[in-house]
């Protein structure tokens, strides 16, 4: 099968995987997959694509990932894993595509505009 090189985005967060043939390790920037995402809720987010296509246990996945916080990483590494198993099986496209795994979310933070205090809350008006 080879190696098969996918990448995902996230807010600022960009993921490279790299998926081989294996027994289910992965590695994300050479580190423990579950000491990069200590919370339930991020492992649940990274494992949803390989866990729907039941290639869990079937292949090692390293990742190199950069930008952003800890949501959209694990969110961009979940996006490049779910285009990776698309190229591993065609008929995982049809298991991943109603879930939204492989549309990616066009959500950005909003700039600041000068003269307010954040992108929409205003300075207080004090009438005297």
């Amino acid at each position: 099968m080879g190696v098969i090189h996918k990448i995902g985005r996230r807010k600022c967060a960009v993921a490279r995987v790299y998926v081989s043939e294996g027994t289910g390790k992965i590695t994300v920037n050479k580190r423990e997959f579950n000491n990069y995402f200590p919370t339930a809720t991020l492992q649940y987010k990274v494992l949803q694509p390989m866990s729907m296509t039941n290639n869990a246990e079937n292949f090692d996945v390293k990742v190199n990932v950069y930008g952003g916080g800890s949501t959209g990483q694990a969110e961009a590494v979940r996006m490049a894993i779910a285009r990776a198993m698309c190229e591993v099986g065609d008929e995982n496209r049809g298991i991943l595509k109603p879930e939204g795994l492989l549309t990616r979310d066009p959500r950005m933070v909003e700039r600041k505009k000068f003269g307010q205090k954040k992108a929409r809350k205003r300075f207080q008006f004090s009438k005297r």
